[in-house]
């Protein structure tokens, strides 16, 4: 398929007619798609359920006890049916045998047409690189906080344990160039996977701390409409308050990345059916977490409630339980970076492909022999773009993120 000023052309050639109708491809031609309703669950989890989990409670103090959780639910039911509505633009026309758009902008293409898909096209893509840019600062800080707090206990609270995060963001950089080299969605189920149980992991970590402390209490702290004000103004009242609700709407987005992950489903039944159930599965399970994560912290700390759960339990014993659950915050962004990365990477590819078809460093991969294990796969192609996509990630968060008070 070529994709020229806006319109669709499509070459099928021979060896694409023998395939169609094979038991080991797809009605396009394409391999056998093998994704069920739990791979695709763990793709959704690993891109919603991300560390924004830890600022719930956060949000919860600044909304209260009536309008933080009613808010929350509003916000699943509202995501949870438009995301069915965008899983029925994976194919045109007919659910199990009209065309399918493989991407987003495809769909865009498909159903809107004109200026939208290169408008929408350049919002995915940017909010895509802004994501990437989140989660490696996010990393490092959790890398940090790791080493900081090991750091405060072997030296009994003396040291200030100052540190620089640019060798963080450049070795969690390196991991995820290495990791790069996965393919596709159809190849990344098995990290998904595991940064699925990571994000588990720790928000039962921060959920088993919280009830902790509001047990250790005595009572549940907060109150029915939040921080009030006095303590804040009007003016941060009214910001803090429209801040919450954008940060439980981001906890909840992935319809940015929805088409490529039905992408991976196997039908029939049809791809729309199969993503539908994952989503109610996968908001279901969201929202339980949101709510238990977000409630407890909010019981645990009140209006004082932290931006980041863990922090608020400090570097104080049992500190190692909080090193668990930031290790499990690095590992899981790892995951879900290679998640929102998938559709940027198809796309420089795919231009790349198109602009040089004939060229071998494009497509040429080294077998690199790893014992007891399957060779590892090297594109050059992909570690040296992917290497200049992460470069400016260090560039605009060089510096002390992370520094003693």
């Amino acid at each position: 398929m070529m994709e020229n000023g806006g319109k669709q052309t499509f070459e099928v050639s021979n060896d694409t007619l023998q395939r169609v109708g094979s038991k080991s491809f797809d009605d396009d031609g394409r391999l056998k798609r093998t994704g069920t309703i739990w791979t695709a669950s763990a793709h959704i989890i690993t891109a919603v359920i991300g560390s924004g989990v830890l600022s719930l409670a956060w949000a919860i103090a600044q909304l209260g006890w009536i309008a933080g959780p009613v808010v929350m639910i509003l916000f699943s039911i509202v995501t949870y049916y438009t995301s069915t509505l965008l899983a029925t633009c994976y194919r045109s026309g007919d659910q199990l045998s009209g065309k399918r758009n493989y991407t987003y902008t495809q769909a865009v293409r498909s159903y809107l047409g004109g200026f939208s898909v290169k408008f929408c096209g350049w919002v995915q893509y940017a909010n895509l690189f802004g994501v990437a840019i989140g989660y490696t600062i996010a990393a490092s800080i959790s890398m940090m906080a790791i080493k900081r707090s090991n750091c405060y206990h072997s030296s009994g609270g003396k040291n200030p344990c100052k540190m620089n995060s640019n060798w963080y963001m450049i070795s969690y950089g390196v991991s995820e160039i290495i990791f790069s080299q996965i393919p596709d969605f159809h190849e990344l189920w098995w990290l998904s996977i595991v940064a699925a149980v990571m994000s588990f992991t720790y928000s039962f970590i921060g959920l088993g701390l919280g009830i902790g402390k509001v047990i250790g209490n005595g009572r549940i702290k907060g109150s029915l409409t939040g921080v009030t004000i006095g303590t804040v103004t009007e003016s941060q009242k009214i910001w803090r308050t429209f801040q919450a609700l954008g940060n439980i709407a981001f906890a909840y987005s992935y319809s940015m990345i929805l088409i490529e992950i039905q992408d991976t489903i196997k039908s029939p039944p049809a791809e729309s059916e199969t993503m539908s159930k994952a989503t109610l599965i996968s908001v279901l399970v969201t929202t339980v977490f949101y709510m238990l994560c977000g409630c407890f912290g909010y019981a645990s700390f009140g209006d004082a409630s932290p931006g980041n759960l863990l922090t608020g339990f400090g570097f104080y014993n049992p500190f190692w339980l909080i090193d668990i659950a930031n290790a499990g915050i690095v590992i899981h962004l790892v995951g879900a970076y290679q998640v929102y990365c998938q559709p940027l990477f198809s796309f420089v590819e795919s231009n790349a492909a198109e602009r040089f078809p004939n060229s071998d460093f494009m497509s040429r991969e080294f077998e690199v022999p790893i014992p007891g294990c399957k060779p590892y796969k090297l594109n050059l192609f992909r570690a040296y773009w992917s290497h200049w996509i992460l470069a400016p990630h260090c560039v605009f968060t060089s510096g002390d993120v992370y520094n003693s008070n």
